[in-house]
């Protein structure tokens, strides 16, 4: 039997992917988080083999959650599903070790045997998601850069972000300003939208 933790933040669509999986003979729900907090903490107590998880999540995104699992060297694999067939979002995927990525629209006889293959061991990636990727240049914004964006999206000024990150605010201004040059864009609300599309945020 393949345990999973599905981790999820629309509650229908939680109980939708349970049911569905659940009418596997060789798949079993065995716990489930509406935020990437939550998954991780069911992922340490309960073990399970597969982690099912959207990118975006309350607190943690699914990225952040196999980012965790990869630092604590846990023997839980990642698969996603999501709605968003980003190169960026694949891209980051892959570098924190998630083994499976898949869209929403993806036939559950399809979710099914990606988690299998995962569980065995593979990978499952579909190949037009595989050449979408292939073909997207790298992200080029580092952590730092990446978190003073997306605070940025939210509306705060430089202090405010300083704040947040323990920063100075000629830091965070750096930081806003070397995305901005990298990203092509003109202000941070620019490179802000070009990151999000991309999905490098």
């Amino acid at each position: 039997m393949i345990r999973i933790v599905l981790a999820e933040d629309q509650a229908m669509v939680l109980g939708a992917i349970a049911a569905l999986l659940n009418m596997e003979p060789d798949l079993s729900i065995i716990g489930r988080a509406a935020d990437g907090a939550a998954a991780i903490e069911l992922i340490r107590s309960l073990a399970p083999d597969i982690l099912l998880t959207d990118i975006e999540m309350p607190q943690l995104s699914g990225l952040d959650v196999a980012l965790v699992i990869a630092e604590e060297r846990l023997a839980t694999r990642t698969v996603i599903v999501t709605t968003f067939a980003r190169p960026g979002y694949l891209a980051r995927a892959r570098a924190a070790g998630v083994r499976g990525y898949l869209l929403k629209d993806t036939p559950v006889e399809q979710l099914a045997a990606a988690i299998r293959v995962v569980a065995a061991g593979g990978t499952f990636i579909p190949a037009e998601l595989a050449e979408t990727a292939w073909q997207a240049g790298a992200d080029p914004l580092t952590p730092r850069e990446r978190d003073a964006l997306r605070l940025a999206e939210e509306g705060m000024s430089n202090k405010e972000i300083a704040r947040r990150l323990d920063l100075s605010p000629g830091t965070v201004r750096n930081y806003l300003s070397d995305a901005a040059g990298k990203l092509g864009a003109s202000n941070r609300i620019e490179a802000g939208r070009i990151a999000r599309t991309n999905g490098w945020l």
